[in-house]
């Protein structure tokens, strides 16, 4: 026997002893080591030890080697591509309300909250400036004039968004109560569940934060509300991400 058939020999007595790492190893070493380890009865060897169950009754046309190194390690989350929808095609329609009392009322364009403040005015609290100036994705607009409100009061917010596209509207929040005030924030905040169209059942919990941004507050009363943001934290951190999220939404 030649010196290449009694080593073939032997690695195909210690192929199937190996795990599955090992194995793709061995077709590194050379020709003759890869030509023998793509006989898939190793590959069955493996995959009957970490998938003992699909060995039983295999879907027709398996390839075991194909199965372990598609389905052996994790995939790493794929990148989002491009949301066909964009800011330049959305319009927020935002109404803050004081009890019965209409307290800001404002159409503003998506392209206007990525802006976001540019300007924030003189003197704000330190936490809010770190939190506007941070890196963090967020869709802000500055209040004009600012405005302060009774905290003895009940506190709502409507959000709808339109999109030129399709001549859709969505809702985003629906009057939503500013029920928690961090005062070491500078913020108030409402959030709602937001609905999705029937095309994603499956697609469920995720809110709509919505934040005023004050300058100061005590036991009563917020003062001098000078921004809004909204956010989707829950499950949105970038702009591609929440035309994703908006997209999905049930459109009318």
């Amino acid at each position: 026997m030649t010196k290449d058939l009694i080593s073939g020999e032997v690695l195909k007595a210690v192929f199937p002893l190996l795990d599955g790492e090992d194995l793709v190893s061995c077709m590194l070493v050379c020709h003759q080591w890869r030509d023998i380890a793509r006989d898939d009865y190793f590959w069955k060897c493996v995959c009957s030890k970490r998938w003992p169950s699909i060995c039983k009754r295999p879907p027709p046309s398996l390839s075991y080697h194909n199965l372990f190194v598609t389905f052996s390690r994790s995939q790493p989350p794929q990148p989002l591509p491009p949301s066909r929808l964009s800011f330049d095609d959305l319009e927020f329609y935002i109404d803050l309300w004081s009890e019965q009392r209409l307290v800001f009322s404002e159409a503003v364009s998506g392209t206007a909250l990525l802006r976001g403040i540019k300007n924030p005015p003189p003197g704000i609290p330190d936490a809010l400036k770190v939190h506007l100036d941070s890196d963090d994705y967020k869709m802000t607009m500055q209040v004009e004039p600012r405005f302060s409100l009774s905290l003895g009061r009940m506190i709502t917010v409507s959000i709808l968004v339109s999109r030129k596209d399709t001549h859709q509207i969505a809702r985003i929040v629906n009057q939503s109560h500013f029920g928690y005030v961090d005062g070491n924030a500078f913020r108030a905040l409402a959030y709602d569940y937001l609905n999705f169209a029937p095309g994603h059942p499956f697609v469920s919990g995720i809110r709509a934060w919505v934040s005023l941004l004050f300058m100061a507050n005590n036991a009563l009363r917020i003062t001098d509300v000078f921004g809004i943001e909204i956010d989707f934290c829950d499950a949105a951190s970038s702009e591609n991400e929440v035309l994703w999220l908006l997209d999905m939404l049930d459109w009318k």
